[in-house]
């Protein structure tokens, strides 16, 4: 790998224009992508700061011919492979993040000089997230396309489940048996950022118990990114006997997604059913706030490998359906 990492390169061939991005662009790429249709708070640079000690930032603007952004790329080298990198690791999905300008073959176009760069920087591989297509605004799949022509691989598929409302499957008979239980059981719902060190106690020892992992967010952090979007993180726990058993963090992605972030129960919540009325008090305000979609997150491990059939079941018999995450890789060494 070359010693250039920390140059300003640009690339162009007479139409597009590509630069690294630098820290004094953050104001620059987050007003951008509020009108990226494909976009949303995760690629904000206000969201990647809390863990950006953790990467090594390779982003690049995307600029015309008359020097006028017109798209980002999200992206950072692979901590456990430097000659790799990913569109982000630091976050679900990412790619690249465009208002409309980059269509067609000007995406190709974009594609290809961000393949180009890369390698040129002696990388062995761009991995490249896509974005769901609940989460875009309006139709975006110009970037598959252009991973098509430029011979990218699909290395990897999760499978997720979400609701859309405007056609909602009906919940199977198990899920409505499962909130009468619990509201019978004297649950209580509540929201609020109060009830997060509760809830974080009985997240990591159910993730603790299950896997011998830890959540991707710790307390402390999961607490700033709500201080920094207060808006966009929400939490939704269960009580009984004013001990929370389970609950629900919540991303919301206005107008179209609510995404639910975490999941976890305690014993004694999933003796309860706890979080079969937690899921339909989160789906009713989804549904009166507006949204399209309510995602209830991948239930897949091992890079799409596995399948946990009865998480997965779990969630489609809310009334959803399957959606897929898609990640594809290019070979750099060929270029």
């Amino acid at each position: 790998m070359t010693n250039q990492l920390e140059d300003d390169l640009v690339n162009s061939d007479g139409c597009l224009k590509l630069s690294r991005y630098r820290d004094e662009d953050a104001s620059l790429w987050d007003e951008f992508i509020k009108e990226a249709p494909m976009a949303n708070f995760l690629h904000s640079r206000r969201y990647l700061a809390y863990h950006a000690h953790r990467f090594k930032d390779m982003s690049l603007l995307i600029r015309d011919e008359d020097n006028q952004l017109v798209g980002v790329f999200l992206a950072a080298i692979d901590s456990r492979y430097p000659q790799k990198i990913i569109s982000h690791p630091g976050i679900t999905y990412g790619g690249i993040l465009q208002k409309g300008y980059l269509r067609g073959e000007k995406m190709l176009q974009a594609l290809t000089e961000v393949r180009d760069y890369y390698a040129t920087k002696g990388f062995e591989s761009l991995q490249y997230k896509a974005v769901p297509y609940i989460y875009h605004r309006v139709p975006s799949g110009d970037d598959i396309y252009a991973l098509f022509r430029l011979g990218a691989k699909r290395y990897r598929c999760d499978l997720s489940c979400a609701i859309d409302f405007s056609h909602r499957l009906k919940p199977s008979n198990r899920r409505l048996r499962g909130s009468k239980k619990a509201l019978k059981s004297g649950l209580q719902i509540k929201e609020g950022v109060e009830f997060v060190p509760d809830l974080w106690q009985v997240l990591e020892s159910n993730l603790q118990q299950k896997y011998g992992v830890k959540p991707v967010h710790s307390l402390s952090e999961i607490s700033l990114l709500h201080s920094w979007f207060p808006e966009n993180i929400e939490f939704i726990v269960g009580v009984v006997n004013n001990e929370v058993v389970a609950g629900v963090v919540l991303y919301k992605y206005w107008p179209i997604v609510v995404h639910t972030q975490y999941i976890t129960s305690s014993s004694t919540g999933y003796k309860i059913s706890a979080l079969d009325p937690i899921f339909e008090h989160c789906l009713e305000k989804a549904q009166k706030r507006g949204s399209r979609y309510f995602s209830f997150g991948v239930s897949t491990e091992q890079e799409g490998q596995y399948l946990n059939t009865g998480l997965y079941q779990f969630k489609s018999e809310f009334g959803g359906g399957g959606v897929v995450h898609e990640f594809y890789e290019i070979n750099l060494k060929t270029y």
